[in-house]
């Protein structure tokens, strides 16, 4: 199967979904802030070019916008038009940040949504203006992405230190994990709100460690988190500590994780790096 995809805010994730997408010979239409190239990609500028004609042809629809104040300007923007298309299926690449904290305990899909952070409070409000659209929604909540030039290599490697907070654990997932749910999603379209996380929740410190040995470094050195110099923003995401449960990602759209814990992920990695 291959149709046309729409990729609203074409980043990170979503340019490793186009590339295996464009293989297989669909056609991908993304979006940026500002003018760039991408190899197999028709890319236009928005807010900017008028993409009433892209929404019109797109058989798929990603939008990987974050919201803002005023709440998700690809809703408010774009919205009618997607819902007045012929879109089989509509994905939101949304967080796991919108369950909150929940002091290190397991969570799934039925769990409260309970954010700490602004930035999880808009997240859980796009998510509910989104199901009020009458479209074939289907919400992927990522955990913390990790792949080719994002992750704890570039911190070892730029010398920043272990932030300790007892009792912090974070779920990850692999860029290319990511992309290989959206595709099987997209492959059967079928609504519904799915985690997108690997099977082994870790604090920070221990990906970092294992890290550092496979680059034959010293473990960074560990900085008690209140003492830690770090920013707003990345203060914000040890207010929350939990352990994500992926058993529907894996039951309902049968995908099998290439990358099932950081050491896999870390170690494929290296070797590419090093090919």
């Amino acid at each position: 199967m291959s149709g046309t995809l729409l990729s609203i805010g074409h980043g990170y994730s979503a340019r490793v979904l186009g590339q295996r997408l464009a293989a297989e010979g669909w056609r991908i239409v993304g979006t940026s802030r500002t003018a760039r190239a991408e190899p197999g990609v028709e890319m236009r500028v928005w807010p900017g070019e008028d993409l009433a004609d892209a929404i019109a042809e797109a058989t798929h629809v990603l939008t990987s916008v974050s919201p803002g104040e005023e709440g998700d300007p690809v809703l408010a923007t774009l919205g009618k038009a997607i819902a007045a298309s012929s879109a089989i299926w509509v994905g939101y690449l949304s967080t796991t940040g919108v369950y909150g904290d929940h002091g290190g305990g397991w969570v799934d899909e039925t769990a409260p949504l309970t954010p700490a952070t602004t930035r999880g409070r808009r997240r859980v409000a796009a998510e509910a203006a989104w199901a009020g659209l009458r479209v074939p929604l289907h919400v992927f909540r990522l955990a913390g992405i990790y792949g080719p030039g994002r992750g704890p290599f570039e911190k070892v490697r730029a010398g920043r230190s272990s932030v300790i907070k007892p009792g912090q654990v974070f779920s990850r997932i692999h860029v290319d994990d990511i992309a290989a749910v959206l595709h099987a999603s997209m492959l059967a379209p079928s609504p519904g709100v799915w985690n997108v996380a690997d099977d082994e929740p870790a604090p920070p410190q221990d990906v970092l460690a294992y890290a550092a040995g496979l680059l034959g470094l010293p473990p960074p050195a560990e900085v008690p988190f209140d003492e830690a110099d770090l920013s707003p923003m990345a203060r914000s995401f040890y207010a929350e500590s939990k352990r994500v449960r992926n058993d529907r990602m894996k039951r309902d759209l049968g995908v099998s994780l290439l990358y099932p814990t950081y050491r896999e992920g870390l170690r494929a990695l290296l070797a590419t790096e090093r090919s």
